[in-house]
């Protein structure tokens, strides 16, 4: 309901309709709330204006209620292609976004957030500045309602073990915290990519390096603890239709292998992401023992066009976002009968790198980007 100056809604009033609709409360009202009201900041979630709160915004202060926790959960570590947050930072949603002009950042923001929580009128301001620094650059850390929190790193990952069942992060680092990232690439080199996405920048003499490995199989530990230590390490099984130097089953085998030797020990405080790929080539059986041995279940990824599934791959990965109900195949899928479909036809299918590619941009909050 779109309300007016000669609206008079009373406390009891307004209380009544957020609790008895949490999930579609009217967000106008929590300046009123605070300032004309007197109530706590914790006690509104600040994603939807709920009193129905569930715990406290992980980066601002302010509540947030169960609906937008598990949104906040799903969402917060999805990237677009532009390498820039899908969603808002503040409330995980929202259509029109405005990004962070810091070339460190990556984090964008509704408008509505901006309105409701700062001051009627500032998403405009901000479309009219030439250059923009976020509430997460900026160095006040006070905006109108709009308070960030000074450990919300580290409220962040407390945030994410407290509420995710199937997701454990590494505190984000800052920008002057973050070193280059230091890849080893198994099986497919992911240079391109890497590059692509300003991991690898050999032209300032300052970026990531990788080390790409095929064959493997007479590598031994001292091999890989001569060219440690590694940040990401990256490997998958051959496209469908390819010729095979190996089994498919040796390539998974040997990854796992080769993840042992170059991951740092469990208390390492380091951050330390992995990522195995299969292009369907696996068997079940075999797809099945790989999620014992990662001790974390597959999804699936697929690429469509005109609703007709053209590649799909498997992944197993410690990676934010992997595991986002959002990033997952909505459909049932055959996947032994596509990779059939592919090998019949003809059509090689893609390189991993191709479909899985937008989930390396996270790593950006852990290792430094070039852009």
């Amino acid at each position: 309901k779109e309300s007016t100056s000669s609206d008079v809604i009373s406390l009891g009033s307004l209380e009544e309709i957020m609790l008895v609709t949490p999930t579609s409360p009217n967000r106008d009202f929590i300046a009123h709330e605070v300032n004309e009201n007197q109530r706590s900041i914790e006690e509104i979630c600040i994603c939807c204006g709920s009193f129905q709160i569930h715990t406290q915004h992980p980066l601002f202060h302010g509540g947030i209620c169960s609906p937008c926790t598990e949104n906040f959960v799903e969402t917060f570590f999805l990237y677009d292609d532009d390498g820039f947050q899908s969603y808002c930072t503040i409330c995980c949603s929202g259509k029109t976004l405005l990004m962070c002009d810091d070339p460190t950042c990556n984090r964008c923001y509704c408008l509505e957030c901006l309105d409701v929580l700062v001051s009627p009128g500032t998403a405009e301001k901000v479309k009219a500045m030439n250059t923009w620094l976020c509430f997460m650059c900026l160095p006040l850390s006070s905006n109108g309602l709009l308070k960030r929190k000074n450990r919300w790193r580290a409220e962040l990952k407390s945030f994410y073990d407290q509420e995710s069942n199937h997701l454990k992060i590494y505190r984000p680092l800052s920008a002057w915290e973050r070193k280059p990232i230091r890849v080893l690439s198994l099986f497919d080199n992911i240079t391109t990519e890497m590059t692509n996405l300003g991991f690898l920048d050999s032209s300032l003499g300052v970026g990531g390096r990788l080390t790409y490995l095929d064959d493997v199989t007479d590598v031994r530990r001292t091999d890989v603890k001569e060219v440690a230590p590694f940040d990401f390490i990256f490997g998958s099984t051959p496209p469908v239709g390819n010729s095979y130097k190996h089994t498919p089953a040796w390539y998974f085998y040997q990854y796992h292998r080769i993840l042992q030797y170059g991951k740092p020990p469990e208390s390492s405080p380091r951050p330390f992401f992995w990522m195995f790929v299969d292009n369907l080539v696996l068997e079940k059986e075999d797809r099945d023992t790989a999620s014992r041995f990662f001790q974390t279940e597959a999804v699936t990824i697929h690429r469509e066009y005109k609703e007709i599934v053209q590649n799909a791959v498997i992944l197993w990965s410690n990676i934010p976002s992997v595991k986002s109900k959002y990033s997952l195949s909505n459909m049932e899928l055959d996947l032994d009968l596509l990779a059939k479909k592919i090998l019949r036809t003809r059509i090689l299918s893609q390189r991993p790198a191709t479909l899985v590619t937008k989930f390396f941009l996270p790593l950006r909050e852990y290792f430094k980007c070039f852009s």
